[in-house]
Order: structure tokens, then sequence, then C-alpha cells
């Protein structure tokens, strides 16, 4: 099982929207509230954020109002089939005005997520 130290942050585009993956190592429930709530803040104009988190045995994930399992459910697939624990996985979209429909929007948050763990700078944990 694998996990990070530290935050990563990736930008991408497609048909106007941006998408902005961000990853946050994690330990209890409590710091990911206090993550999400400055995301809030500093992302007021963004129309989702949507997430997927694991600590321990714990996990859970968020559309936040996306269409029901494109977005948060299919980030914490990701989480599970890498192997991480104790980060949490937030996508943010800024929408363009071009819907994507819910086949293009899943990939699209999938995507996000994977290229900002393909920057992150994995560790094994320690038990």
């Amino acid at each position: 099982m694998q996990t990070i130290t530290s935050n990563f942050e990736n930008k991408i585009e497609v048909e106007k929207s941006k998408f902005i993956g961000l990853l946050f190592p994690l330990k209890t429930e409590d710091e990911f509230k206090e993550i999400l709530k400055s995301l809030q803040k500093e992302h007021k104009k963004a129309r989702h954020i949507v997430y997927a988190y694991r600590i321990g045995t714990k996990s859970k994930s968020c559309d936040d109002g996306e269409p029901k399992g494109t977005a948060g459910r299919p980030l914490l697939e990701l989480l599970h089939k890498k192997d991480l624990n104790n980060l949490v996985l937030f996508v943010v979209r800024y929408f363009g005005g071009i819907k994507l429909g819910a086949g293009r929007l899943l990939r699209t948050y999938v995507n996000a997520g994977v290229e900002v763990l393909n920057q992150a700078e994995l560790i094994e944990m320690e038990y």
C-alpha cells in the first residue's frame, strides 16, 4: 500500500471546462473537512468539487452534483486500484458551457485523477 507526503496539483481542459486534480496526504476525517472548506473558499466560482478519500479502512466519495456515479465513485475506484491510502483526491471543475455527457464526464474525471497521480511521489506505507 502506498501514500504521499506532500500535495500535488494538475490541470486539464476539455471543451472549455477546467478540471483541477488535487492530491493531499490525509490522517483524519477532520483534516479532510478542513481541506474541503479551504478549497470551497479558494474555488468559489467552481461548479463542482468532487472527491474520494481513503483513511485506513474508511473511504468516501462525493459527486457534488454531477450525475450519480460519474465523478466521486470512479475516483475512489482509482485509489483502490492503485492501492493508495491516507490521502484525498479532489477534482475541481469550472464549467465551460459545453455539456460532456455522462460517459465523457466520467472519463474526464478519471483522467484528471490519473494525471495528478502520475505526478505524485508515492511512498510505501509503514505499518
